[in-house]
């Protein structure tokens, strides 16, 4: 039986576009398809795969997934999602469309829907664990696989504004796909970002050259707008720790039992992150 196509997707047709040759996709029997007859399915969870046939940079897998819901469901990062609301609402037209590159399970994205009623909202991540949570974090957010360091399967201006939530970058693609005048909000750590959490083996280190390198590569398309600075220290169950760390690249390089067995587990942990809104030159 064809899995039914969901209203947010469906209403996201137009931004979509064919990843092999730029036309425009069509439902078809539980499926997304070009006039060249080039066929994208529909997962039962409700998100698009057009990144079928392609490898795709790494994203997270089951267990990094669960530990992102987990850990974003109980409020830890809600000052930084109320952040990532407001700097995207700003002078965005009625009702807007709204492009989260690196969604993970759409916690941001939701966010922004929350405070903009009647917007849209598309999510794109490689990772097909996560977006079993994208395709259902929002009524109006519709999901797609997609690897972000390659062109954006979305036709030219399609997005009002552009979410770059702790993700990787394409300055060039996130120029093409906003509108003239578009904003692109872009949230990263700084150093003292789960300095806490920096003593447990195997962390990955924040590159003290991130901010420059950042702005180095978007200043020639982005202008900065605001930037806001998100601090604060957080309780935090053993639990919630372990999900902090499950749900980083650092997951990648220890083996959960070895950090659920560490004595080192903080019962506090500061969070500490930038957010900037850039106008696309």
């Amino acid at each position: 039986m064809p899995v039914l196509l969901r209203p947010a997707l469906e209403q996201s047709l137009d931004l979509l576009r064919c990843p092999m040759c730029q036309a425009r996709l069509h439902p078809d029997r539980g499926a997304l398809r070009c006039p060249a007859g080039h066929t994208f399915d529909i997962a039962r969870h409700g998100y698009v795969s057009l990144l079928t046939g392609s490898r795709a940079t790494s994203g997270d897998d089951g267990p990094m997934a669960r530990a992102r819901a987990r850990f974003l469901s109980t409020g830890g990062y809600e000052p930084v999602r109320r952040a990532v609301a407001q700097l995207a609402s700003d002078d965005v037209p009625v009702p807007g469309t709204i492009v989260d590159a690196g969604c993970g399970t759409g916690y941001y994205l939701a966010g922004v829907l929350d405070q903009l009623p009647g917007a849209r909202g598309l999510g794109l991540d490689t990772s097909a664990r996560t977006l079993r949570f994208a395709a259902r974090a929002h009524a109006r957010a519709a999901a797609a696989t997609w690897d972000v360091f390659r062109p954006f399967p979305l036709a030219d201006g399609a997005a009002d504004v552009v979410l770059d939530v702790f993700a990787p970058r394409n300055p060039s693609d996130f120029h093409r796909v906003l509108r003239p005048g578009g904003r692109l909000v872009v949230v990263r750590p700084t150093s003292r970002h789960l300095a806490e959490l920096r003593g447990l083996p195997a962390m990955v280190t924040i590159d003290p050259a991130k901010e420059q390198r950042l702005h180095q590569a978007l200043n020639p398309r982005f202008e900065a707008v605001v930037t806001e600075r998100v601090e604060y220290t957080m309780p935090l169950t053993r639990q919630q720790a372990l999900d902090l760390v499950g749900m980083t690249p650092s997951a990648r390089h220890q083996a959960p039992a070895d950090l659920a067995d560490s004595a080192y587990l903080p019962d506090q942990v500061t969070v500490s992150v930038l957010a900037t809104a850039f106008r696309a030159r």
